[in-house]
């Protein structure tokens, strides 16, 4: 069996809001890595033993007093090192090369030229001596160290990267990473690929090899239970579960009453007619929503659900005979985001009902076979174990369901009326086209009443907030560019269809700085 762990890299994290995305982009050349804080010490990192490390962006100067930094033993490993930005800079200052406040600052879209003779690094990425990229810094460096030579600048600075290659150490003041350098990608593909020779082991069906064989030997012949939502995440998590251990697995699909409209048919149709998935349907709509009850918190709302799931699953697990394991599909940015991430330095944006709200009290041994994984992973996975395109392919749906879509307290009147609300939404973006144009798209009840009018008389109802984004890591998003046209329909729809609604807003918010979901 191929051990996708073998080759990896590691990505030391100085901050930088786009971070994650340097792992999503190794990842995208077939390699395993992770992200951990800077000051990771000098013995982990030879525990972890990389094929090559890749220094983050950072908000910090290299030259301020107590600037992040590593050890000085790091660049003695002898394996490659990338310094993106900031960690460019810090390799330049580490190796005896001065930097300071750039003149003039760049941020936004430039032009890299191609300076001296750009190495194996760079194969490509230069197409008639230039190259597109994005920068974002405010300190450049001013004299290169000894060893290292430059190999391409703009119009503004002498020094935007900087190789020794006979050391295999090379800087990029830019950011591959993100989408708006275009052949960003290239560069990491290669650093990864040809400078640290991972042969590419980190596939669809290697993971889905290793994780078959991980299952196994931690449950043996324990019996797992898994919280099946009918999302992309849990289902993937169900199929490669029940590919590894069978008729061990039991999924416990709790009807909440935070739902999106027909889930719960469509959820048990899915599986246990399709799929041969044994399914547990628990009703438990009253038990969510008076628990629920006053409380306007959105975090406390989090963990009052993932208390509640929690709490059913061992109930659940008490009519099942050797019943040990919780399964769930916790994912990579779930992790990151509820400040849990190896990094460590990440501020909690908010937790995720599957990571941050679990009770210290819970008798189930956690199982999370897609804790490593990235969306778009997860989605190739679930291609692979041969789920439907249409549920691999769904826009996600949040742990809490409803309840983080209903600001402030969730009523079973809320609840209702977003149903309706969504399911239109939902059917317009199909009918339209937009649909699989869209990474993830909701409606949001919002607890405030507007004046209207419809035909002769007055209305005081509650407003509506449509959301639609494009992203490609759910790290970063964009807000989806729909026309008016597809707008106005949608919302004429939801207005004359769901009673209680008298007005419908658009979300026009990227993230950063707003997250995708509201709550």
């Amino acid at each position: 069996m191929t051990d996708i762990h073998s080759q990896k890299i590691l990505i030391l994290d100085f901050g930088s809001q786009y971070t994650q995305l340097i792992a999503r982009r190794v990842r995208e050349a077939h390699v395993y890595c992770e992200l951990h804080p800077y000051d990771l010490n000098m013995a982990a990192i030879r525990l972890f033993a990389p094929s090559g490390i890749i220094l983050s962006g950072g908000p910090k100067s290299v030259y301020d007093e107590g600037a992040p930094s590593v050890a000085e033993e790091l660049f003695e490993l002898g394996v490659p090192v990338l310094g993106i930005c900031y960690g460019m800079q810090l390799m330049s200052r580490h190796f005896g090369g001065e930097v300071v406040p750039a003149g003039k600052r760049e941020f936004g879209h430039a032009d890299l030229l191609a300076a001296g003779h750009p190495g194996s690094l760079f194969d490509g990425f230069f197409v008639e001596g230039k190259s597109p990229v994005w920068m974002s810094h405010g300190d450049h460096v001013k004299q290169v160290p000894k060893g290292f030579e430059v190999v391409a600048e703009t119009s503004n600075a002498a020094v935007c990267a900087i190789q020794n290659v006979d050391r295999k150490l090379y800087g990029v003041q830019f950011h591959p990473e993100v989408n708006h350098t275009p052949r960003g990608e290239l560069l990491i593909n290669t650093f990864a690929r040809k400078i640290c020779g991972c042969t590419g082991q980190w596939t669809p069906g290697h993971i889905i090899e290793d994780a078959v064989e991980r299952i196994r030997s931690q449950v043996g012949s324990d019996r797992v239970i898994l919280g099946l939502s009918g999302g992309v995440d849990s289902s993937v998590a169900a199929a490669l579960i029940h590919r590894a251990i069978g008729d061990q697995l039991t999924c416990v699909f709790v009807d909440n009453g935070l739902l999106r409209m027909g889930e719960g048919d469509q959820v048990m149709a899915t599986f246990g007619e399709n799929l041969g998935v044994r399914v547990i349907r628990v009703d438990a709509e009253h038990r969510f929503l008076s628990a629920l009850a006053g409380e306007a918190d959105p975090e406390k709302k989090r963990k009052i659900i993932g208390a509640l799931f929690v709490d059913i699953f061992e109930e659940q697990s008490k009519l099942i005979r050797d019943a040990n394991w919780l399964a769930q599909g916790t994912i990579y940015p779930d992790v990151i985001e509820s400040a849990g991430a190896k990094t460590g330095k990440a501020h909690s944006i908010k937790s995720h009902h599957n990571v941050g709200g679990l009770p210290e009290h819970m008798k189930l041994k956690l199982l999370e076979p897609l804790r490593e994984l990235f969306k778009d992973e997860v989605r190739a996975i679930g291609e692979e174990l041969g789920l439907p395109r249409q549920m691999v392919w769904r826009h996600p749906f949040p742990g809490p369901g409803l309840g983080v879509r209903i600001l402030g307290e969730v009523k079973k009147e809320y609840a209702d009326i977003l149903r309706r609300a969504d399911a239109i939404y939902i059917e317009e973006l199909y009918a339209t086209g937009h649909y699989d144009k869209i990474s993830q798209a909701f409606a949001v009840f919002l607890p405030v009443k507007s004046v209207g009018v419809m035909g002769d008389g007055r209305t005081y109802e509650y407003v509506v907030a449509l959301r639609a984004v494009e992203t490609k890591d759910f790290m970063t998003a964009g807000w989806y560019p729909m026309p008016y046209e597809d707008l106005a329909r949608i919302s004429g729809r939801i207005i004359n269809e769901v009673k209680g609604i008298n007005r419908v807003v658009y979300d026009i918010s990227s993230k950063p700085p707003a997250t995708i979901e509201w709550e």
